[in-house]
């Protein structure tokens, strides 16, 4: 059997990434890079030993599948073109700014028999695959994701870039539908919002509150979730569980004032890391590649964008930002 011909396109940021993944891979050959800096983009291809082009049509009819890590305004239209030509792509997140264009990406997938898949690395990360087995009926759950502006996010605000992770997370954990949400939030550095409190209530009572910000010279990944008799944080840049479970507790009554002391024992679980993204790049070629490779529905698929437009509305409800 032939290698996996894969190419990316867009080799800013996120593209880098993708490329370095790409070469890492067995069965996969690097047969291209594209970006509209020319200079850039024969760099990283003479770095990589591989193809550098300018134009992403130049790929059709030598590559199998495509990392796309362009701005989201130019997710549809490329996407769709590659699809069109019986190209499978990995398009970063958010996959659009438009439910309607995402949705209509699926049907050109299907209609081409090829592979969209969405570019939320965080479902590889370790720590959210073991967190699963630990999870049973979360009762609350608090998700932070803070650090300092990126200048290179020119097209979306923190909502789709940096919430939807958690947004996706949370709802892939939580197994019971969405009945309210509420959002608060603020521009600081950008004329979009940069920092945003979200809460999502479920109908299993549920309550998940989400924080996103990028007006932080700190960086912070971190999911707390409490359950019965338990409570975990997870720590998405270390990939580390830990499970703070109750021991005892005791008051502690003395002349002068009543004391409360509380025991808790802490299990730390053991994470495999890895690469989240080479491994969800594998896992893309593989659903690109073999047909009884289970999908996600396209429903699951976008229900995270859903919810995140949704929040985004809220916000412009409140005139916090504009159309």
């Amino acid at each position: 059997m032939s290698n996996v011909r894969a190419a990316v396109v867009g080799t800013g940021h996120m593209g880098k990434y993708h490329t370095s993944a790409y070469t890492e891979l067995r069965d996969v050959d690097l047969a291209g890079v594209v970006d509209i800096d020319k200079q850039n983009v024969e760099q990283l291809a003479e770095i990589y030993g591989t193809q550098a082009y300018t134009d992403y049509r130049e790929l059709f009819g030598k590559v199998d599948v495509v990392s796309l890590a362009v701005p989201t305004r130019l997710h549809f239209e490329i996407a769709k073109d590659l699809l069109d030509h019986g190209i499978s792509v990995l398009v970063e997140k958010p996959i659009s700014h438009s439910l309607q264009e995402a949705t209509e990406l699926f049907k050109v997938a299907e209609k081409n028999h090829v592979v969209v898949h969405v570019g939320h690395v965080e479902r590889f990360n370790g720590a959210v695959q073991e967190l699963k087995n630990v999870i049973e009926d979360p009762i609350f759950l608090e998700s932070r994701r803070i650090g300092p502006y990126a200048r290179r996010i020119v097209d979306d605000g923190v909502i789709l870039d940096l919430m939807i992770h958690d947004i996706d997370i949370v709802l892939n954990l939580v197994d019971s539908p969405v009945i309210r949400m509420s959002a608060m939030g603020g521009k600081v550095v950008s004329d979009k919002e940069d920092f945003v409190n979200a809460q999502i209530l479920f109908e299993s009572g549920c309550v998940a509150n989400i924080i996103a910000s990028r007006v932080s010279e700190e960086k912070i990944r971190t999911l707390s979730v409490s359950q019965r008799g338990a409570y975990v944080i997870l720590d998405y840049t270390d990939q580390e569980i830990l499970i703070h479970r109750q021991a005892s507790s005791d008051r502690i009554l003395t002349r002068d004032q009543i004391r409360y002391k509380q025991e808790s024992f802490v299990e730390r679980i053991f994470v495999h890391k890895e690469n989240p993204l080479k491994l969800e790049i594998k896992h893309f070629i593989k659903c690109a590649t073999d047909s009884e490779e289970p999908l996600n529905s396209v429903e699951k698929e976008l229900r995270s964008l859903k919810a995140a437009l949704q929040i985004r509305d809220l916000l412009r409800a409140d005139g916090v930002i504009g159309d």
